[in-house]
């Protein structure tokens, strides 16, 4: 299966395949919020999904799509924290090993994470190349099946099926906001949006500081040179081939916010919701706020992508706390 070739069938086969260990998430609502947007607001809660993000619906998919023999030699990837996670749980839930390459300067409570669901670590420098290289040699020495972050079509189609959930707790949408760094998400969410509503538009929010997918949208090629500088560690990828033309393919809208923008809406979510989200979650509220006009009498979805937040690191209460 290549990813160009994905189709609502098959994200409806990947949520058939992950059932029996993904949660279906909430879709939670916020007066408040709707009233500062002037939209009305519909939260896909994926930071509640098992391992706090979506993450694992792409690796479950992925996981469970391995025939015995393959699945036996295990499962690698690269990994900044969550995916790792995920792939970790997902390779749990099959009694097969995991292994997860690490960036240097991960967040610390992600890499605990991935260490108590029972995944190998491999340190390596913080640059896509390091990483590649550390996947590649794992797989020589283990035979372990690379599982990747984003571009994988098994993962693009898994992570979709929360769109696909989200359409059918609330068929009325609109719009629909992803937050987006390798493209995963977004890609899959697109497929399943424009599968069940032709005409939605979909934007993804994506941090100035990593906008390489708004940069490779506006010039009509991919973008891979941009040095990422956000608080939002979970976007700091650079967009895949394959979910560049998928976002291409789907007339996806990029729409870049600030750090600054980023911190003052976690801030209003973790106040109006009650639910603690992570920065890369929160782009889709601050696009939404920064483009008000955009937005205004809508109704919109937002996937909250994770819920993984270093604690003894948050910095928005002094930082953002006028701007919330």
């Amino acid at each position: 299966m290549q990813p160009f070739d994905l189709t609502l069938d098959d994200l409806r086969a990947a949520a058939a395949r992950i059932a029996a260990h993904a949660r279906v998430t909430p879709v939670l609502r916020s007066d408040a919020l709707d009233a500062a947007t002037g939209a009305t607001l519909h939260f896909k809660a994926e930071h509640l999904q098992r391992g706090g993000a979506f993450k694992l619906r792409g690796a479950l998919n992925a996981v469970w799509a391995l025939d015995a023999a393959t699945a036996a030699r295990g499962v690698v990837t690269h990994s900044s924290g969550n995916h790792g996670n995920a792939l970790a749980l997902a390779a749990r839930s099959r009694g097969i090993p995991a292994h997860v390459i690490v960036p240097e300067g991960a967040v610390r409570t992600k890499v605990a994470a991935i260490e108590v669901a029972g995944a190998t670590v491999h340190r390596c420098a913080p640059t896509l190349a390091a990483r590649e290289a550390a996947a590649t040699a794992v797989q020589a020495s283990t035979g372990a099946t690379l599982v990747h972050p984003y571009a994988d079509p098994f993962v693009i189609a898994g992570q979709g099926t929360a769109a696909l959930e989200l359409l059918a707790q609330a068929p009325d949408l609109d719009a629909l906001v992803v937050p987006i760094g390798g493209g995963g998400l977004a890609a899959g969410s697109a497929i399943a949006a424009h599968a069940l509503r032709p005409r939605m538009d979909v934007h993804a929010a994506e941090p100035e500081g990593a906008a390489d997918a708004w940069l490779s949208m506006q010039r009509g090629e991919r973008v891979t040179d941009v040095v990422p500088d956000t608080i939002c560690d979970g976007l700091r990828a650079a967009i895949g081939a394959p979910n560049f033309a998928l976002l291409r393919r789907h007339g996806v809208e990029v729409l870049p916010v600030s750090d600054a923008e980023t911190l003052a809406a976690m801030r209003r979510l973790w106040a109006a919701l009650k639910q603690v989200v992570e920065p890369s979650s929160a782009t889709v509220l601050a696009a939404v706020l920064r483009h008000r006009q955009r937005f205004a009498g809508r109704r919109v979805g937002l996937i909250l992508s994770g819920g993984n937040v270093d604690l003894d690191a948050i910095a928005f209460c002094a930082r953002c706390g006028a701007a919330g």
